[in-house]
């Protein structure tokens, strides 16, 4: 049966610890592995991207593969193709998938006509892979998983949607903490709170992602106005644990979610973040392609 790779829900919490297992040891030595040897990874982009796309384009290399870079623009999907029809041609020439897009039921759709595996590399709804590597951060500090307190502060947006989600299969305690309007809806396993600092109490890390994201340009006086006391700085770093530290999926506007001295400075693994996302996806497409 083929694998797919849309929410994270995808995977049991045996099959998440030992990924983040396999991505340390990819890690430690990156070139340790030869799975994609032969294998053709395509690679689909949307929207724009910097720390997917590199973090793909060299991860599948490292394991062998070769990566086929293809922009929205560049497919006939821009000019009203079925994705159906998109997803019957690239079977037959790809071995595994990856998608950033806008709407999640376009990913879903391409997955539903695949016989390929299909992974999503962001969507509105849902950033799984993004999280892989958040969790891998949070294993390399701590050294377990269970138990942990991550407060979120900011937008319930994809990310906060998928910590939530992929978090509650590791263990982890996820906390969110957003203004009125901006909240991430129930049921997701996640708790959720107005106020970032009953969020960060007893946290062992602190996230946050920018106020205003792709496609919510037009909402930018409206938001920064209404995310002005969700600022992750040094002063809310202080609530949480006395080892916490801060993250962020990155691209980051200091001065608004996140305050340069905490982005730049010794309280924070966001960087970490950043390179962990070519790891824990290489754990990724070895299981995908297992």
């Amino acid at each position: 049966m083929t694998r797919h790779f849309l929410t994270g829900s995808e995977l049991t919490t045996d099959e998440l610890a030992r990924l983040l297992d396999r991505a340390a040891e990819l890690k430690r030595a990156p070139r340790s592995s030869s799975a994609l040897a032969e294998r053709v990874v395509g690679l689909v982009f949307e929207k724009p991207s910097t720390r997917t796309r590199v973090s793909f384009e060299v991860g599948v290399v490292e394991l062998g593969g070769h990566p086929v870079v293809l922009r929205g623009d560049e497919l006939q999907i821009a000019r009203g193709e079925a994705l159906r029809d998109t997803a019957l041609v690239l079977e037959r020439q790809l071995d595994a998938v990856g998608v950033r897009t806008g709407p999640q039921s376009a990913i879903e759709e391409l997955a539903r006509y695949s016989s390929i595996p299909v992974f999503n590399m962001l969507s509105v709804e849902h950033h799984p892979c993004q999280v892989l590597a958040d969790l891998l951060t949070l294993l390399e500090a701590y050294g377990t998983l269970d138990g942990l307190r991550l407060a979120y502060v900011g937008d319930g947006n994809n990310v906060a949607r998928s910590l939530a989600l992929l978090g509650s299969i590791a263990g982890v305690e996820v906390v969110v903490a957003s203004p009125e309007g901006y909240e991430l809806e129930a049921g997701t396993g996640a708790t959720l709170v107005l106020d970032p600092a009953d969020a960060v109490k007893g946290a062992h890390a602190v996230y946050t992602d920018v106020w205003i994201s792709m496609g919510d340009e037009a909402e930018t006086a409206t938001r920064r106005d209404a995310f002005a006391a969700y600022r992750v700085d040094d002063a809310l770093l202080d609530l949480a644990l006395p080892d916490a530290f801060a993250m962020h999926d990155l691209p980051a506007h200091p001065g608004e979610e996140i305050s340069a001295e905490v982005l730049y400075g010794s309280r924070q693994r966001i960087w970490d973040q950043a390179e962990n996302r070519r790891h824990a996806q290489k754990a990724l497409l070895e299981w995908l392609l297992a």
